[in-house]
Formats: C-alpha cells, structure tokens, sequence
C-alpha cells in the first residue's frame, strides 16, 4: 500500500509541475502603447502638456549661479519660484556681493510656457547703491494652466569694474 501511494503522490507531483510550467510558459507581458509605465503615468497627471527637461513635476524650482572666477565685487545669484495656489506664485531672487558695493543689480523676469517654447510674460529691476546685496520676494497673480519659470540677471559694479551673472530656474505647472 505505501508503493501505492508514494507513485500517486508522484504522478500528482510530476502533473503539477509540468502544468505550473507550461503556465509559466505561456505568460507573456503585455504593455500599453507606451512601452515605459512611468512616462504613461507621468503624461496623465500633466493632462497631456509634455514634460521636457526645462519642466519640474515638483511645485518649486530653484538656481544659483556663482560668479566664474571668484569675483572681486560679485559673490553669486539665487532665484526660485513656487507655486501658491491655482492661480499665483511666489519668486524671489538675491544679488550676494563679497563686499559692499557701489552698484548692485537684480533683473527679475517671468517667463510662461505657450505653444511649446516660454516667453517673458513680466520682469522687474532692482538696484541698490554702496550695498552688499539686493533681494526680493514677489507674489504675482498668473493665469492657471501652463508652464512658468523665472529667469535672473545679477550684478554688481564698484569702481568700473563690472561684474555678472545669470540664473534660470526649471518651470512649474500652475494649475
């Protein structure tokens, strides 16, 4: 009787696993018509604006340049940009100076995203005299549904000597 039973169970094995493996077998992977999961994903949540690598998925973005040779005058510059609400963003922007300087210049300017290439859509220009530094905060109104990042120009001049640098951030959809 234990012969018996040990070839059953053996039959009972070898039956299951040939069934388990033409199973296997015959599994094969099916995808959507994009081949990558994430950039389907991604292309939902973006309500079909395509993300580039100018764009962020994230509701900030930020960029600081430092001069390209430790500057006599100018230290570096540093914007961001976050969205707010559905229809506003805040944007600040600083000009930092190794020392305090005669001139020292902050260009802000907001550039929106439309038909595919931004645009400066507002700027603004800040100076301060014999400072370190010059910085802003703004909250600005925007219309919702697109694209939106921040562009800045810094500088700072003491006796002639002129010095430069610029910063962009990535873009943020406001939605």
């Amino acid at each position: 009787m234990k012969t018996v039973k040990k070839k059953t169970w053996k039959r009972m094995m070898a039956v299951g696993l040939t069934a388990g493996m033409l199973l296997a077998g015959s599994v094969q992977p099916v995808f959507a018509e994009s081949d990558n999961l994430m950039d389907a994903i991604l292309s939902e949540e973006t309500d079909d604006v395509e993300l580039t690598d100018e764009e962020t998925m994230e509701d900030f973005s930020e960029d600081t340049s430092y001069s390209l040779l430790r500057g006599t005058n100018l230290g570096y510059g540093t914007i961001k940009i976050q969205k707010i609400a559905s229809n506003e963003i805040a944007i600040y922007g600083l000009t930092q100076c190794h020392k305090s300087c005669s001139k020292v210049y902050l260009s802000l300017y907001l550039e929106r995203k439309v038909n595919g290439s931004y645009g400066t859509y507002k700027y603004w220009e800040f100076t301060g005299n014999n400072t370190t530094n010059v910085q802003r905060t703004l909250d600005v109104a925007v219309p919702s549904g697109t694209y939106y990042r921040v562009r800045g120009y810094h500088a700072a001049s003491n006796g002639g000597l002129k010095e430069s640098t610029s910063t962009l951030t990535q873009g943020i959809m406001v939605k």
